[in-house]
């Protein structure tokens, strides 16, 4: 999708672990082994674009995983719904003039099927946490942070 405001968008990150690893998306634009996530659309909350990424980005379900970050519910009756709390929000320049703010959460996985998006990704794939660390493999230090901290808390 394209940037909906000239200088900020907001965005979602997913890390997404199974069995002891981590998914990555080689992103064709920039060359980087990075989480499935993109931009938060004008239409839609935080969470319905975390589980329309996932979907679109590696073919999981809303019932092939399970969302760890917090999400409490109200103890009385209202109209009003939450949301799932990120674990981290950050905020990276994208472009020269323009900026990410980004919502990143973890969560686990049922299952270790992925559908790679051709459009957007050159590969997609499980990593283990040595993988994660190997200098070789183009994958930011923020990433390969938040990878290593959504390994411990998936555990």
């Amino acid at each position: 999708m394209a940037h909906i405001h000239d200088l900020i968008d907001f965005t979602v990150g997913a890390f997404i672990v199974h069995d002891g690893r981590i998914c990555l998306a080689h992103h064709k634009k920039l060359d980087l082994w990075v989480p499935p996530g993109g931009h938060i659309e004008l239409d839609e909350d935080p969470d319905q674009a975390l589980f329309r990424e996932i979907e679109e980005e590696t073919g999981l379900r809303k019932d092939d995983f399970e969302v760890l970050s917090e999400r409490h519910e109200f103890s009385v009756k209202t109209e009003a719904r939450t949301l799932y709390r990120p674990n981290w929000m950050s905020i990276h320049p994208f472009q020269e003039n323009h900026k990410h703010i980004v919502f990143e959460y973890v969560l686990r996985s049922k299952s270790n099927v992925l559908r790679l998006a051709g459009n957007e990704h050159h590969d997609i794939r499980w990593f283990s946490r040595e993988e994660v660390d190997n200098p070789e493999l183009k994958i930011p230090n923020e990433v390969r942070w938040y990878a290593k901290e959504a390994l411990r808390i998936a555990v």
